[in-house]
């Protein structure tokens, strides 16, 4: 192993370790007992995100807030997420993008048509993306949605038929020829269709992840995005159990093939590729530093803050039909740890302006981060071009396991708010490893 190579593979130990650092050591959230208002800043602009908490059936792997779909849960609950944006609105903010995410977005296509639509008609969203799974994208019904979700993400994970069965998509979803039926109809219908696919799987072999590549792009989506198999406390005894346990791990090779099968499209991020150059992004949190969660269990990050709704469908709907705000707790962060979480989103793009990092953060990037910069920097995780702090290929790859870091101890916030008896015992709480 050369020396270049020992430092690469300590650095993604420390990556890791720091980013679990900074979650673990920084999120002691205050429960909140008075009513807390989200109150823009006239100077910033913001992202709306929409969370829709439902599916039909859940996959091993995903600890997304989430219900089993119920109808008339659904409509009372889009009718309490309408009443939301509206005080969204009534507060004086406004939105240029909006995000919908879930659960299964598109599970209720009459009431999420309401909703995007009432969306539209209280702010000036110019783009709205959306999440879904591959029953939900009928062409008949995409067609509805035309002039209203400009981007739809496609949750296929896989299209080897043995991982599909061992992940429960294979009766759900339908087998690999099946999956590709139904996508050659979709694709074409919304201005950009994106597959979403996981690499990493236990005893997925290099093979496998080239045939899941070919088909993806054979299918001719605008977008393909290969996330990491993402294994949080929520997850990983489910994953053992449907998957199976392997003592090797090739994400890092994995990953360079698949950068090496797109190096003809154009990266929007770390884990995602499209054939041309898109604005529209798979991941909100790299484009938005601000942006307002609405519904039951979304995150909103302003100032320096991550701000909690209400997680329990009844409490959510009762906070709302009170015109009484949906939050229920907050968490500041230290001045350092917000700087390296916008550090990491915005970077996790691709590159940074300096200038205009400094401009939007009020702050001084490379004194304030000058040991990460240089790190990363030593490593050959990052160039410096003038203005710009770009990554390189390996970088890329530290930037992944950062961001999957990241959104595992978003996973560990969502488990400690689904104990809802330790939550009415308490004041504040300390988001901790385990």
């Amino acid at each position: 192993m050369s020396f270049l190579s020992f430092i690469q593979n300590s650095s993604v130990k420390y990556a890791t370790l720091s980013m679990q650092k900074s979650l673990y050591n920084e999120l002691n959230i205050d429960i909140l007992t008075n009513d807390f208002q989200k109150i823009p800043n006239p100077d910033k602009k913001y992202m709306l995100y929409a969370h829709i908490p439902f599916c039909h059936t859940f996959c091993p792997y995903c600890s997304f807030h989430k219900y089993a779909y119920d109808e008339e849960a659904a409509k009372k609950y889009f009718a309490s997420l309408r009443l939301e944006m509206t005080a969204m609105k009534d507060a004086g903010y406004d939105f240029g993008s909006m995000y919908v995410g879930g659960g299964t977005t598109l599970i209720n296509e009459d009431e999420l048509i309401k909703t995007l639509e009432h969306a539209k008609n209280l702010f000036n969203i110019k783009d709205i993306s959306a999440e879904t799974d591959p029953n939900h994208i009928a062409a008949e019904n995409l067609t509805r949605f035309k002039g209203l979700i400009d981007r739809l993400s496609i949750g296929v994970q896989s299209f080897n038929d043995d991982i599909l069965k061992k992940v429960a998509r294979y009766d759900k979803f339908g087998s690999s020829k099946q999956l590709y039926e139904k996508l050659s109809a979709a694709i074409g219908i919304l201005p950009v269709t994106s597959l979403d696919l996981i690499f990493n799987f236990p005893f997925q072999t290099k093979e496998l992840l080239l045939n899941d590549i070919t088909i993806a792009k054979s299918l001719d989506p605008e977008q393909i995005t290969f996330y990491p198999l993402m294994k949080s406390n929520l997850t990983k005894d489910k994953i053992a159990a449907s998957l199976g346990v392997s003592n090797n791990d090739f994400e890092r090779e994995f990953y360079e093939l698949i950068c090496a099968e797109f190096k003809e499209y154009c990266p929007n991020n770390a884990w995602s590729f499209s054939k041309n150059s898109l604005s529209l992004k798979d991941e909100y949190v790299s484009s938005n530093h601000e942006y307002v969660g609405v519904g039951s269990g979304a995150f909103s990050f302003l100032d320096g803050e991550l701000v909690i709704n209400a997680f329990n469908l009844d409490d959510y709907s009762e906070r709302i039909n009170a015109k009484a705000s949906a939050t229920i707790a907050k968490c500041k962060f230290k001045y350092k740890e917000r700087l390296k979480y916008l550090f990491l989103t915005e970077l996790f793009d691709g590159k940074i302006d300096v200038d205009k990092f400094n401009a939007a953060c009020g702050a001084n990037l490379k004194i304030a981060l000058f040991k990460e910069i240089l790190l990363l920097k030593l490593t050959n995780a990052i160039k410096i071009n003038g203005n710009f702090i770009e990554l390189t290929e390996f970088g890329r790859y530290i930037f992944v396991i950062l961001m999957k870091e990241f959104y595992i101890g978003m996973d560990t916030v969502r488990a400690v708010f689904r104990d809802e008896a330790k939550l009415k015992k308490s004041k504040k709480l300390r988001v901790m490893a385990s």
